[in-house]
């Protein structure tokens, strides 16, 4: 069964078409869930940057496609929630570097 950690690091893949950073750096996952008995049912909690982002209706199913591609998972839920709201301070020490921001 695959990890937590295997399902967030194959979500590195996925990027914001219009932001440098993948979405686990950008802060847009909330959590993952990993369960299930021989196969894994994968639970992926996260948000968007805006509600009226222009990906919104195509990066979450890019994370539930990368998901789905790990060894080992059976089935991908992903649910966008708005809150509590996605804000800089959500965004990983890499993703503030490769974006230049300061702490």
């Amino acid at each position: 069964m695959p990890s937590r950690e295997e399902i967030l690091e194959s979500l590195k893949s996925v990027f914001d078409p219009e932001i440098p950073v993948n979405v686990v750096d950008l802060g847009l996952i909330y959590d993952v869930e990993v369960g299930g008995e021989a196969a894994a049912d994968v639970h992926v909690k996260m948000t968007m940057t805006a509600a009226n982002c222009p990906a919104a209706q195509m990066i979450p199913g890019m994370v539930q496609e990368v998901a789905q591609n790990v060894p080992g998972v059976r089935r991908v839920d992903v649910e966008v929630v708005w809150d509590p709201p996605w804000g800089p301070a959500r965004i990983s020490p890499e993703g503030r570097r490769i974006l230049g921001i300061e702490d």
